[in-house]
């Protein structure tokens, strides 16, 4: 196998797969070379066979275990008719170059100079009859017509000399036949331009990591005796693919998350939090395909919401810590008053409540406190408040109805904190509430463009199939095979038929409706929330509680 950058595309890799010859006589097992020649089919998406000398009877017997691949590949899991499988074949096998070497005769038909791939078309026609000769002798041609979407031929020269020809691997370019050459020249032109990308079922492009596996359920399947299924090797392939795409999309959720420092305002996560997730969902859909009723991308809702709850919580947990330092800090003064007996003179409440109303004042002023900023302050206040009534009740200086006064003024004072707090945290809910709707969205979105994509390679393929049947069915009528071309109408019929149905917006509609509610249903971030701090995980232990970054 040799694997360079393609000479013509951009970002693609041109991969060569070198089979060993077939027909060995040592080997003294004619099923090696139809399980070589089915391992070369499934993996290629240009299948180039050479043969030496001319395209005659011998060389189209050697081509025998072609008419063997239907006992060799299967498309389906669950298996239909044989007959089923062959129409199927079409739509997933490689383009087919049938290369001659040291070929010495002229390109002529009836005494007619033609093209390469008119020798070829006519040595594939087929006989009209149904004795046993002519059934054996049309058998590999019709399966060579029907198997592959496009043929294709070219004939080479001798490169050099019969003297030279032992010598070739050191002889200089200089040295070789110009004809050959110029031939050389073409063959290759014509793969590096018009081999396609090669696909699996459902028109799904295959790149290193999706090729590594193709090999390896292939051959792990025909060493354990069984015969090859395309169905069950994309499963296999999907089923990797989408683990691995789920722990490239979360790690990069995780990382994104991870760098913004804490405690941060509630609009500042949800911003990052949006562009963390749009762009792990990015990578999710660039790498993930077959995912059957959305199951890794529901999973990739759930594991969003999940460490996003986890940011939120540690949020909380470093701004309660946050401001509760800053409260002690800033009341640290008024303390050594307290201790100090100043409050327990007349006109000490007075003197008390200046003080904390301007610790309260500079805690506010106060940036970067986090969500926690006005809960933290209403439990400050809180556990003031036995201190406070103990210094009211100690001022001589007041009358009782001063006192009485200063009383309700706490209450009001304490019932004002209540409110803001009950504000900051619906304000939170409702953000919570508008990111689960624009995750919602992003996915819904981003799905769409998915299914619309995989909608348009499956009909390509569709397409391409169609094509293929409509000219083997022109060629069956121009050359007399007038029973051939109408049965080939039913699956013409089928394949028009699939490319109408895969209608985008009845298909979208569809499936976008089926898992609207699904992908819902495992996105409520602040259900979870709330599920963490009732089990234990929230802020309530502060020994637990992340330091500031």
């Amino acid at each position: 196998m040799w694997c360079l950058p393609h000479p013509r595309r951009a970002g693609h890799t041109l991969v060569l797969l070198d089979t060993e010859g077939l027909g060995d006589v040592e080997k003294g097992d004619t099923k090696n070379d139809v399980w070589i020649f089915a391992l070369a089919v499934l993996l290629s998406s240009t299948l180039v066979y050479n043969s030496k000398g001319t395209i005659d009877q011998y060389a189209m017997e050697q081509l025998h275990f072609v008419a063997e691949l239907t006992e060799h590949i299967k498309v389906k899991a669950q298996g239909g008719a044989d007959a089923e499988e062959d129409t199927e074949f079409v739509r997933f096998f490689p383009s087919f170059v049938w290369a001659v070497r040291d070929f010495t005769l002229e390109l002529r038909l009836e005494g007619q100079l033609v093209a390469e791939d008119e020798y070829l078309e006519h040595a594939l026609a087929l006989r009209k009859g149904n004795s046993k000769k002519v059934m054996d002798y049309n058998l590999p041609r019709q399966c060579i017509r029907s198997f592959f979407p496009t043929r294709k031929c070219f004939v080479f020269v001798q490169p050099a000399s019969r003297q030279e020809m032992g010598q070739l691997d050191s002889l200089p370019t200089s040295a070789l036949d110009p004809h050959f050459l110029e031939q050389t020249r073409r063959f290759c032109d014509y793969v590096f331009q018009c081999s396609n990308v090669k696909t699996v079922k459902g028109g799904i492009p295959v790149n290193g990591r999706r090729f590594g596996s193709l090999v390896q359920s292939y051959v792990g399947t025909i060493r354990s005796g069984q015969v090859p299924c395309l169905d069950n090797a994309v499963t296999a392939m999907a089923a990797s693919e989408n683990e691995a795409a789920l722990r490239e999309a979360l790690a990069h959720y995780a990382a994104g998350m991870g760098g913004l420092r804490l405690p941060a305002e509630l609009g500042q996560l949800s911003a990052a939090h949006g562009t963390c997730e749009a762009e792990a969902l990015r990578l999710f859909m660039q790498r993930s395909f077959k995912d059957e009723e959305q199951g890794f991308q529901k999973q990739l809702v759930a594991g969003i919401m999940e460490r996003y709850a986890n940011v939120l919580a540690e949020n909380e947990a470093v701004s309660e810590q946050t401001c509760r330092v800053l409260l002690e800090e800033l009341s640290a003064a008024m303390q050594q008053k307290l201790s100090a007996g100043l409050y327990s003179q007349p006109g000490g409440y007075q003197a008390y409540d200046r003080d904390q109303n301007q610790v309260v004042e500079n805690y506010r002023a106060k940036p970067n406190k986090g969500v926690k900023a006005e809960e933290a302050l209403e439990q400050f206040l809180a556990s003031k408040k036995a201190e406070a009534e103990a210094v009211l009740k100690a001022d001589n200086l007041l009358t009782e109805a001063e006192k009485h006064v200063a009383e309700e003024q706490q209450k009001a004072e304490m019932l004002e904190q209540q409110r803001k707090v009950a504000e900051e945290k619906q304000l939170q809910t409702e953000q919570l509430l508008r990111d689960q709707e624009r995750s919602h969205q992003e996915h819904v979105q981003q799905l769409e463009a998915k299914v619309a994509e995989e909608l348009a390679s499956a009909r390509q393929e569709a397409e391409r199939a169609l094509q293929s049947k409509l000219t083997e069915q022109e060629a069956m009528l121009q050359k007399g095979f007038a029973e051939k071309a109408r049965l080939m109408e039913d699956e013409i019929s089928g394949l028009r038929r699939e490319i109408s149905s895969a209608s985008r917006s009845g298909s979208l509609s569809g499936l976008l409706g089926t898992i609207r509610e699904g992908l819902r249903a495992v996105a409520n971030v602040s259900a979870y929330l709330t599920s963490r701090r009732q089990s234990g995980k929230g802020t309530s232990n502060p020994g637990k509680t992340p330091t500031p970054k």
